[in-house]
């Protein structure tokens, strides 16, 4: 230790000294930040005493950078439980070790320089109104030890190294789970490795479906009735081994690790909102993978704004006639239900007159893809994210059973599609987790096959860096992904922390994508290569489920008020 009380590394050492002690002093100075920050936000956005919608948009920079700024506190806060927990287990490994010392490194770096939302979007303290009088709590000892000398060249440098020595580990750090959930992720990495990685890009060029074989095998393993209860024909798993599942599988291919979204969302829809009727006809069918859901919300001129859908389901009798239009509709030509969200009360203009149906429909073929009377479609051509196929719906008196409202009661809708948002958000942070993965593996496997300028581009600084910080990040976006699931399965409310999951994760699985192909220089830029699907893929991960903006504003929104 330092005389001013700072710590610092040993000459031959890239980890510093009481690392877990430092850590843990870090915290206090960083939650303060967060606490200042908010009250400052809050005082930007208030209208007399209540904080004002208009307001929250018109000041989107300092909203949303608090945001980040809490995500980036909730995710150091999670590490440290992570690490603290693999300690005293005697399992705080030297790979481990510069994982959380790196992120911290990193993150409290960030904290006080400037946060990066996008590649173009940096918020700094002064956009949440923080003077450098508030800044100065962030020069306690310990932050500006871990700033210093937490994420350095040599750091990164051995764990590298140690990245290298442990190629084929399958998460490149200890976790921290549970044994019978590692024994899950082994089971469905193996199906991974063996059934989905080596076919992936080819269905990803030809831009076809993935085969049926697939999704029946998954239905054998229980993938579709994962998380739905034992007395209604599923598993009835935690979120948390949705988690595992839906990494593993996106790590082989994010359309495979999606499938089960489709199920989740309509599953979470039924169980939360149906009638026991309802419950008792879908979930054994939807588990058993005997039909395939699909999630039919959005329409062309509405995006992200929900509530002023205007498809229309109006009275026939006892039933339903649906007139509209959606679109970015995943999986829907095959698919044998579709939860749809479509106004019942033709007066309304907001969220209070829409209703959710489980809508019938027939599976489609390559040359009829929507038989039912009804209903058409087209496909939507997209870069990446291929294996289901997205379409733009047109519905014309559609015809929907009256049995087949959600709940037997209209007007309940979009409160019932509140409430899957959670389970939603967590899902595909994980999958995330899985194309983040992906691109590690492959971006390390080419940077040390490739040779240049008389060795593996591994031994370059600026490589071997890159492929340390995917390895930090991907375990940051880990344990705030399990701390959402663990909060999900403890019937806590989680709706911040599944979306702190999502966000963050989405940024990290761009940015390894991104860096892996930067690894493989123009080779990258080549369809041939993986590594040129993973950046597409990654790509949609920041828009669906809520775009990193409506993500930010969504979790601002919680904090302020």
């Amino acid at each position: 230790m330092a005389h001013d009380g700072t710590h610092t590394p040993s000459a031959d050492s890239a980890i510093l000294p009481d690392l877990l002690i430092l850590t843990a002093e870090a915290l206090a100075p960083a939650e303060f930040l967060l606490e200042t920050a908010r009250q400052m936000t809050r005082a930007l956005v208030e209208d007399d005493g209540r904080v004002s919608t208009r307001k929250v948009e018109e000041h989107q920079t300092a909203t949303h950078g608090l945001a980040w700024l809490a995500t980036y506190v909730e995710a150091l806060r999670q590490m440290q439980k992570w690490a603290e927990n693999l300690s005293s287990q005697g399992n705080f490994t030297e790979l481990d070790t510069l994982l959380h010392q790196i992120a911290f490194g990193e993150y409290l770096s960030q904290m006080t320089g400037g946060i990066q939302m996008s590649q173009s979007e940096i918020v700094r303290p002064q956009d949440l109104g923080l003077t450098r009088d508030n800044m100065r709590m962030m020069e306690n000892a310990a932050v500006v030890t871990l700033c210093d000398h937490g994420n350095t060249q040599a750091a990164r440098t051995r764990l590298a190294e140690l990245i290298v020595q442990q190629q084929g580990n399958v998460t490149y750090g200890t976790t921290g789970l549970d044994a019978e959930l590692e024994m899950i992720r082994d089971q469905f990495r193996r199906y991974s490795v063996e059934k989905v990685a080596p076919f992936a890009h080819d269905w990803h060029l030809k831009d076809e479906l993935i085969p049926m074989s697939v999704i029946e095998e998954l239905a054998e393993m229980g993938v579709f009735g994962l998380t739905i209860p034992e007395e209604h024909g599923g598993f009835g798993f935690s979120k948390a081994a949705m988690v595992v599942v839906s990494e593993e599988l996106s790590r082989g291919y994010i359309g495979v690790g999606s499938l089960g979204t489709r199920s989740e969302i309509a599953a979470e829809l039924i169980l939360c909102g149906g009638t026991e009727a309802q419950k008792a006809h879908w979930l054994p069918k939807l588990a058993s993978g005997e039909i395939l859901p699909t999630a039919v919300f959005t329409e062309p001129n509405t995006g992200s704004d929900l509530a002023a859908l205007r498809t229309r389901a109006s009275k026939d009798g006892d039933n339903y006639r649906l007139t509209g239009n959606k679109t970015w509709i995943t999986h829907a030509a095959r698919t044998h239900v579709m939860t749809v969200l479509a106004r019942t009360d033709p007066d309304s203009t907001d969220h209070r007159g829409l209703s959710m149906f489980l809508a019938e429909k027939t599976p489609g073929t390559d040359a009829d893809p929507f038989p039912t009377p009804g209903m058409s479609g087209g496909e939507i051509e997209v870069l990446g994210y291929r294996g289901m196929k997205e379409y733009e719906l047109a519905f014309d008196n559609f015809a929907i059973k009256g049995e087949n409202l959600l709940g037997g009661e209209e007007g309940k809708g979009f409160k019932q599609l509140m409430q899957t948002f959670e389970s939603a958000r967590i899902q595909t942070a994980a999958r995330a987790i899985g194309v983040a993965q992906a691109a590690l593996d492959t971006a390390l496997q080419y940077a040390l096959d490739r040779k240049a300028f008389g060795g593996p581009l591994v031994n370059f600084p600026r490589v071997s860096g890159k492929l340390a910080m995917m390895a930090v990040e991907i375990m940051v976006a880990r344990q705030l992904t399990y701390f959402a699931a663990y909060e999900k399965d403890h019937d806590r409310r989680c709706d911040l922390e599944a979306g702190m999951a999502k966000l963050l994760g989405a940024r990290i699985a761009w940015s390894c994508a991104d860096n892996a192909l930067q690894i493989h220089g123009g080779n990258g830029f080549a369809l041939e290569y993986t590594v040129s699907r993973l950046l597409c893929d990654a790509r949609i991960l920041s828009i669906f489920e809520g775009a990193a903006e409506i993500q930010a504003q969504v979790i601002a929104r919680r904090l302020l008020g």
